[in-house]
């Protein structure tokens, strides 16, 4: 898991051959962590990017110390969906901090799906991860950390399935829309 190394200028950074298979807005985050974080204090509402290789939060505020939380899959364990009788379904798992990622040890991570999502995004979670599995992305990756330059707007591809597909079905029906670009990049590329 690697704090604040996932975004830029409002968007998010994807690496090179990784590609966003979803995104749901109206998510609120917290985070436990066995160390001293002033980053993971209190609740964190954003937009959360589900992809080929890892799962990425991103704030919806400027203003707040964690801009973004990116973990591969390998660095997840014990996910699982709460279906509370009132309030919200939500997510929750154990992640392991990342060499470079800015932060060292364990933390416990809930994601709260404010409009809806959480079953359908938790089976796509768990798909994604059964095909980085069997596509041998089972090795270390290496450590998410801002890159110093050679940025460039993902283009539009990064959004759409590859040819042979991903092994498994999106739920399209719930999550209709690739991130919107406004007037900023919303997604970057990085190589």
């Amino acid at each position: 898991m690697a704090l604040n190394t996932a975004h830029n200028r409002g968007g998010v950074i994807i690496y090179n051959g990784e590609r966003i298979l979803l995104y749901c807005d109206a998510v609120e985050m917290k985070i436990e962590s066995d160390t001293s974080v002033d980053h993971f204090k209190g609740s964190h509402k954003g937009r959360l990017y589900l992809t080929s290789h890892r799962m990425i939060f991103t704030s919806a505020s400027d203003k707040d110390m964690l801009q973004s939380f990116s973990t591969p899959f390998m660095c997840m364990k014990e996910v699982e969906l709460e279906q509370p009788v009132f309030g919200a379904n939500f997510m929750k798992g154990k992640v392991l901090a990342q060499p470079g990622g800015n932060w060292s040890g364990h933390g416990k991570f809930k994601l709260y799906f404010m409009h809806g999502g959480a079953i359908e995004y938790g089976q796509a979670l768990l798909a994604a991860g059964r095909m980085a599995c069997r596509q041998g992305m089972g090795q270390q990756p290496p450590p998410y950390v801002q890159p110093p330059s050679s940025f460039q707007p993902a283009a539009p591809p990064m959004y759409a399935p590859p040819p042979q597909g991903y092994g498994f079905t999106l739920p399209t029906q719930t999550f209709p829309q690739a991130p919107p670009g406004d007037n900023k990049l919303d997604a970057l590329l990085y190589f």
